[in-house]
């Protein structure tokens, strides 16, 4: 039994209706396809592929690797606990019509606060600020949009993805202090 129950907000039932309205079979299953790329499990699969990669690199990667495996593996226990802390109703179990249109069930009824997918999302958008723009902006729009499929599935309100990439983008900033990435320009002067 959770503690305390989270209310879609008035904008959050004007986007779920409109994507009830509006999706499709094909819509719905290209999303589902595409959300995967924001799953724990795969991104926690990549972070430890990643780690013992950067065990034969030189200190930047190796300290990377590490902030990547913590962040990976916070990140996927984080939203279990807030979820076992917070009610909130998906917005695929208050729809008919997007039934009917496609949109099938995520997840846990009671689990749509807040949105996993996004957080993990934001802590990997949080954690490309140090690289060049290109591949930091190509970073944020692949994140940004993975995060939009949870919404178009209607497996969270568009509050729960806000609030999620919000907490992601925070808990990797944070474990920043512990781990020590990204390596610091002043960090090199001292080897």
């Amino acid at each position: 039994m959770s503690l305390l129950t989270v209310k879609p907000t008035k904008i959050d039932k004007t986007i779920a209706r409109a994507v009830s309205r509006k999706t499709n079979h094909r819509t719905e299953t290209v999303a589902r396809g595409l959300t995967w790329g924001a799953d724990e499990k795969i991104l926690l699969a990549l972070a430890a592929v990643g780690w013992v990669v950067s065990r034969t690199q030189g200190e930047p990667l190796r300290r990377a690797g590490n902030h990547a495996v913590l962040v990976a593996a916070t990140a996927s226990v984080l939203p279990h606990v807030l979820k076992s802390v917070f009610d909130q109703t998906r917005p695929d179990r208050k729809t008919v019509l997007g039934h009917v249109h496609g949109i099938s069930f995520s997840g846990k009824r009671k689990d749509a606060f807040p949105s996993g997918h996004a957080l993990h999302m934001g802590a990997l958008a949080s954690a490309a600020g140090p690289l060049p723009a290109g591949p930091r902006r190509a970073i944020r729009v692949l994140a940004v949009g993975l995060c939009l499929t949870r919404i178009v599935v209607l497996a969270h309100w568009a509050s729960d993805v806000v609030a999620g990439f919000a907490l992601g983008a925070a808990l990797e900033r944070m474990l920043r202090l512990w781990t020590g990435y990204p390596i610091k320009e002043t960090d090199h002067a001292d080897t």
